[in-house]
């Protein structure tokens, strides 16, 4: 799994050490990719060293620079953008349609820093991280206040040390979340990305409000039939005309 190794920097935590929290505060909340040295926060970095910035204030620029926003708020779906903010920054993964849907509404009404704000300055955070302590995966432990279900699902969202976030466009967590059901991490399969998961032929139900789709046609509800192998496309269409889903039922 990700990285649980828990670094934090203390008042004589020395020059070598700042450089290891610079680095993991990296790999965490970009996702463990290889950075150049073009890439690099070289202000932040110095502010980090002279210790005019926190850690967390560092983790902030981080999120909010040029390279977190290209790879994930531009290229990712929506759904991937919060279940990766959820995992760089919270060390977890997210626990249901709720909390996805208010990270998303927040995104769209107040914008990108608005929402990677949201989970930095969050009570969560503090409590977990605080100023100085670098974000870390926290899916092998029970958290108190936190469901039993947000552990298999952090194992969708991350398959392993090795993996690097921005390889992976698609959400992983849309079906279960939306359906409030455990996610069932799969083996690899030929052709198939190791442990996606992977989608039955079953039909579904979607009951949709508040669509914009719906205007023209004065309807309060609309409904949905997709296959399960649809069904992840069909959400994140919906998502984008402000529709709010309702349910989702499987077809008997």
């Amino acid at each position: 799994m990700a990285n649980s190794d828990k670094y934090e920097l203390w008042s004589t935590s020395s020059v070598e050490e700042i450089q290891t929290i610079i680095r993991a505060v990296y790999r965490q909340v970009l996702g463990n990719p290889h950075v150049m040295e073009s890439e690099r926060l070289v202000v932040a970095e110095s502010q980090l060293c002279d210790r005019k910035i926190s850690v967390r204030d560092f983790v902030r620029a981080v999120a909010k620079s040029d390279f977190y926003r290209s790879r994930y708020f531009e290229k990712c779906a929506p759904y991937r953008f919060v279940e990766l903010n959820f995992k760089h920054l919270l060390g977890r993964a997210p626990q249901d349609q709720k909390e996805i849907s208010e990270h998303i509404v927040r995104c769209v009404a107040q914008g990108y820093d608005a929402e990677i704000d949201s989970y930095i300055d969050s009570e969560e955070y503090q409590a977990s991280f605080g100023e100085n302590i670098v974000p870390y995966y926290r899916g092998e432990n029970t958290q108190v206040g936190q469901k039993q279900v947000a552990y298999n699902r952090m194992f969708a969202v991350d398959r392993g040390y090795a993996q690097v976030s921005s390889a992976v466009k698609n959400s992983q967590l849309v079906y279960a979340v939306a359906t409030n059901s455990a996610n069932k991490i799969n083996p690899p399969t030929s052709g198939k990305r190791p442990g996606a998961y992977v989608a039955t032929e079953k039909m579904f139900k979607i009951l949709v409000t508040g669509s914009k789709f719906d205007s023209p046609r004065r309807r309060s509800t609309t409904e949905y039939l997709v296959s399960g192998s649809n069904i992840t496309p069909q959400i994140q269409r919906i998502n984008r005309t402000s529709g709010k889903i309702v349910s989702i039922t499987e077809v008997v």
